[in-house]
């Protein structure tokens, strides 16, 4: 997988733990292992025009995602093709402050929104009930597989 990151914040993130969570739900959803995907980290002021350019809402967001080839998830038997997953923009401090408000660590924040915006470049919503089921219970067993996978490899 191709999965680049930039911390253009003035947020230190830990790089190396998006980038895992990035890997193991790419792979989790069978994504090719030649596609790719960029995240990239802003500031509020850079997440509040992006938010206002393209979802024609006012100020800063937590994530936006940018799909590209239209990659679906893959199953098992047969991956997505290869292609340009799409990019992801994280804004660290929306997320310090909605970390703060949920009761866990920034960094867990950060992770929750990078699987929340792999999943939207996959062709995932929550518009609706039943879109907002599935795609939560994805999300949740998206990260719990990290988690788990994160505690074995450190013991």
């Amino acid at each position: 997988m191709s999965i680049e990151i930039n911390n253009e914040s003035a947020v230190p993130v830990d790089e190396a733990q998006i980038l895992g969570l990035a890997a193991f739900a790419l792979d989790a959803m069978h994504v090719h292992a030649d596609a790719e995907l960029a995240i990239v980290l802003v500031d509020e002021g850079a997440m509040e025009q992006l938010h206002v350019q393209w979802m024609d809402e006012p100020g800063p967001t937590d994530v936006l995602s940018f799909p590209m080839d239209e990659l679906r998830p893959g199953t098992e038997d047969a991956e997505t093709p290869p292609g340009l997953l799409g990019d992801i923009v994280l804004c660290p401090q929306v997320a310090q402050a909605q970390a703060e408000t949920a009761g866990h660590s920034t960094l867990d924040e950060l992770l929750l929104l990078t699987t929340h915006g792999i999943l939207h470049l996959l062709g995932f919503d929550h518009a609706e009930p039943d879109e907002e089921k599935e795609m939560f219970g994805l999300q949740r067993e998206i990260l719990a597989g990290y988690a788990s996978q994160e505690k074995r490899r450190r013991s």
